[in-house]
């Protein structure tokens, strides 16, 4: 067991600020209208800093920095944006502990996440787009023997980023990774929930980015996004959250005909076909690790596996095994290694997922184990935790439908292949599913005939950056990861040239 200090303790590797304004044109710059807000951990529930609270204002101030940014950073080569991105690589490489600190006490994430997953998934993540950049090309077509079209990838210009709570700052390497290596500058707001991490990363890598490239504005939805999504300066609009909200971003984006990518929300179902169960063996044990996955991040993922979808020849046996697995989780406090369970990373987030479980009770569904908030006490008390909850039920009630984002999971029977994909493909959403069997032709019919952008097949919860991710039906526009991610941050120049003297003859 190894703890980590609290930020700002005796023998902490990290301490935030105060204090937080905005970050704009490469230094902090205070709201203009002078406000702040209380910044507390989902740990104990403590306030440890205040944020600027921005306004329409501020918003222009960073947009305004950003486009006097933006043509010498969309100039510059290649070869030297990828350069910039491996030297943000190797600076968060050394201060890896540093910002796992940081995100699990701001997040309340196990820190054995931050330390496993999300610091080296976001530091990969600004490694690959180095090396997709380097290795894009342009193209030319021979239209004839005199006539050459040419191809090439133009940077956007100024993109505007909103950054979700559940992964601080993996998020944030997701969406700026690829804009800024495309060429872009970038007006960032992180989530009003979490919105110091990036910062405390920012005061990590601010003297390699030239000023004004990338541009910190804190704030609410409502006062510092939606001005930041509906402006007629900003050339795209990337936004990671929860259904609803997308459709209000892509509505201000279309005022201005702005694109938008979303990654929105989802009720992801992972599939345990009977053969799961046909061997005691490392595969099983490896299943029922996929089972309990809907406890990484205190469930609140997007691809969180809510819907556990369980063949009957072995529902009973898999499910009581997966319950023992599910209470065999240690939950305690976040920065010890060895919880897996951490908090909720606020006490509105808290009260939803309660208010779930009273829903899903009121439903018929039947708690398997869990279904409480966990008091903790001590040191920890005041903290915003939540029991790792096993639902049983079926899947027209709203547990099953609609997205709880906290580690709950609701399960149910199928009988055949064809009801299990009836059943996992019976929602809204389309983010993410995990398919479960031996069988191979199985397992690949059962991903094609799922609606889902993601279909994990005999794993779940790997995200690395080459893989594409995105969402089907509700789930959102567009890609994150991959180099096609790049597209989203380019445009296509065509160059038309004829080398011909002479006239065309129309005229």
């Amino acid at each position: 067991m190894s703890r980590y200090a609290a930020p700002g303790t005796d023998g902490a590797l990290m301490s935030y600020q105060p204090r937080y304004d905005h970050w704009i044109g490469g230094s902090y710059v205070a709201p203009k209208q002078g406000g702040y807000f209380e910044n507390p951990t989902p740990v104990t529930g403590a306030v440890f800093t205040e944020i600027a609270r921005g306004t329409a204002e501020d918003v222009e101030r960073a947009i305004d920095a950003a486009h006097a940014a933006a043509p010498a950073w969309g100039r510059t080569p290649p070869a030297e944006r990828a350069q910039l991105l491996n030297q943000i690589a190797q600076r968060m490489e050394a201060h890896l502990e540093e910002l796992a600190v940081a995100e699990s006490w701001e997040n309340g994430k196990p820190i054995r996440e931050a330390l496993a997953a999300d610091i080296p998934l976001a530091i990969d993540h600004f490694r690959y787009f180095a090396a997709a950049i380097r290795s894009q090309e342009g193209s030319l077509s021979q239209i004839d023997e005199d006539t050459v079209a040419y191809h090439f990838h133009e940077p956007l210009g100024v993109v505007a980023q909103i950054i979700p709570w559940n992964f601080p700052l993996l998020m944030a390497a997701w969406k700026l990774a690829p804009a800024l290596a495309a060429g872009n500058a970038v007006v960032l707001k992180p989530a009003e929930q979490t919105p110091a991490s990036i910062h405390y990363w920012m005061s990590l890598v601010a003297d390699l980015l030239p000023p004004g490239v990338v541009n910190i504005v804190n704030g609410f939805g409502a006062e510092a996004g939606k001005p930041l999504a509906a402006s007629a300066r900003v050339a795209k609009v990337a936004f990671t959250g929860e259904t609803t909200t997308g459709r209000l971003i892509m509505q201000y984006a279309s005022e201005n005909l702005k694109p938008v990518t979303l990654e929105l929300g989802g009720k992801s179902p992972n599939v345990f076909f009977d053969d799961v169960s046909a061997a005691d063996d490392d595969f099983l044990d490896k299943a029922l690790e996929g089972f309990t996955m809907f406890a990484l991040n205190q469930g609140e993922v997007c691809t969180c596996p809510s819907r556990a979808l369980i063949q009957r020849s072995h529902y009973r046996g898999f499910l009581d095994a997966g319950v023992a697995r599910t209470e065999a989780i240690v939950q305690g406090h976040p920065l010890d290694t060895d919880t897996m369970v951490g908090a909720q990373a606020s006490n509105d987030q808290l009260e939803k997922i309660l208010s779930y479980l009273d829903i899903g009770q009121q439903e018929g569904a039947r708690v398997l184990t869990g279904g409480v908030r966990a008091e903790l006490g001590g040191e920890l008390e005041g903290g915003y935790y939540v029991r790792p909850t096993v639902l049983e039920g079926g899947n027209d009630m709203r547990v099953f439908q609609e997205e709880i984002f906290g580690p709950v999971v609701s399960v149910t029977a199928f009988e055949d292949f064809d009801e299990a994909v009836r059943i996992a493909n019976d929602t809204l959403y389309g983010l993410g599913a995990g398919v479960w069997t031996r069988d191979g032709a199985r397992a690949y019919r059962a991903g094609r005939a799922i609606q889902a952008g993601r279909v994990w097949t005999n794993c779940y919860h790997a995200y690395p950056a080459h893989a594409a991710f995105g969402g089907y039906k509700q789930s959102g526009i567009g890609r994150e990861n991959h180099q096609m991610m790049l597209d989203h941050y380019q445009q296509t120049k065509n160059l038309l040239v004829s080398y011909a003297p002479q006239k065309m003859g129309l005229f």
